[in-house]
């Protein structure tokens, strides 16, 4: 067996076979710049690294669940002069992860909510913190068909355990027992434990609306929005539809032309 048979066996059996994909191209580039030994396997080690780091991040964007890759970079900050893009840049930092505390955003519906959460979850997944998005409904269902099949508490265990929980569109629909029940365990459970992102079309005044229990509300909005980050969005619906000319004005136009 030639050397670079060897090579490449006992790298597969430490599980470095990763240094592989890049292996020829560093040779040839210490053979070219005439690198030392030691420079030549710190170039190597450094491409396993990296390798591994993206491997892990893209582990963590698929366990996220996000709907869309959304980012910062690419929201229209112009379009919104009433929100506090200081802010929203400030909580990118993710300290407030660090922190376990809340991130708390409400307005109208297609002013970038979503948008932002999801932004922000990107940002906390490239810094290494675990990520899970879910709508509200989803996230209900998700613990209700835990009960069915028995699997209940690993399914709230899981919820529990990230780093970062994201929940999306809260107040959409009302919680009925025992989905009020079961949403207000989780927020109890990961107060102070775990940092939340919760978006709502609701005022905050309204967010009680969704329990039928007004106790239970009380507890688990006290909760959600002790020592959190509230963010109110206004401004108009990117969803809004496009005016088009109609066709008889269009043939006018082409007409005039």
């Amino acid at each position: 067996m030639d050397l670079t048979s060897q090579l490449h066996t006992q790298l597969k059996r430490l599980r470095l076979s990763g240094i592989l994909d890049t292996l020829e191209v560093r040779v040839q580039q210490a053979i070219e710049q005439k690198l030392a030994f030691l420079e030549f396997l710190l170039s190597i080690l450094c491409d396993e690294v990296e390798r591994r780091e993206q491997k892990k991040l893209a582990t963590r964007f698929r366990r996220a669940a996000f709907t869309a890759e959304k980012t910062l970079e690419g929201f229209h900050f112009e379009a919104l002069p009433k929100l506090n893009r200081q802010l929203i840049l400030e909580l990118s930092s993710c300290t407030f992860i660090e922190e376990k505390s809340n991130v708390l955003l409400v307005g109208p519906s297609g002013v970038g909510k979503s948008h932002i959460a999801q932004a922000l979850g990107h940002k906390a997944c490239r810094r290494g913190y675990d990520v899970l998005y879910m709508g509200m409904n989803k996230l209900i269902k998700y613990l209700h068909a835990g009960r069915a099949d028995g699997t209940y508490e690993r399914r709230f265990a899981n919820l529990c355990r990230v780093d970062l929980l994201i929940v999306d569109d809260y107040g959409l629909k009302g919680l009925r027992p025992p989905a009020d029940e079961d949403f207000h365990e989780l927020i109890a459970e990961r107060y102070e434990r775990g940092a939340l992102i919760v978006t709502s079309n609701l005022d905050f005044a309204e967010w009680g609306q969704a329990f039928a229990n007004p106790l239970l509300a009380s507890a688990t909005i006290d909760r959600m929005r002790h020592n959190a980050h509230c963010v109110t969005i206004e401004g108009a619906s990117y969803r809004s539809p496009r005016t088009t000319a109609s066709p008889r004005r269009q043939r006018k136009d082409v007409d005039a032309a």
